[in-house]
């Protein structure tokens, strides 16, 4: 639990990121991101009315983002 714990914390959000552009991230989570701004997807994680489809989406997205700029 630890472990996870650190891999999540270690998992940066992109200060700006444009959580409008994720699709399929809940109305919800999206707004509550935008309004909390988490850091990292602990953070995240611990928001109440996230669910870990979001989580999911939102990890999913910054690591395209991340494969797109290495690619360049």
């Amino acid at each position: 639990m630890v472990d996870r714990l650190h891999r999540l914390e270690s998992k940066k959000i992109p200060v700006d990121i444009d959580y409008n552009a994720i699709p399929s991230l809940a109305t919800e989570a999206r707004q509550k991101f935008e309004k909390i701004r988490p850091e990292s997807i602990a953070q995240a994680e611990r928001i109440s009315g996230v669910n870990p489809a979001d989580l999911a989406i939102l990890t999913a997205y910054i690591q395209q983002g991340r494969i797109a700029k290495i690619k360049k």
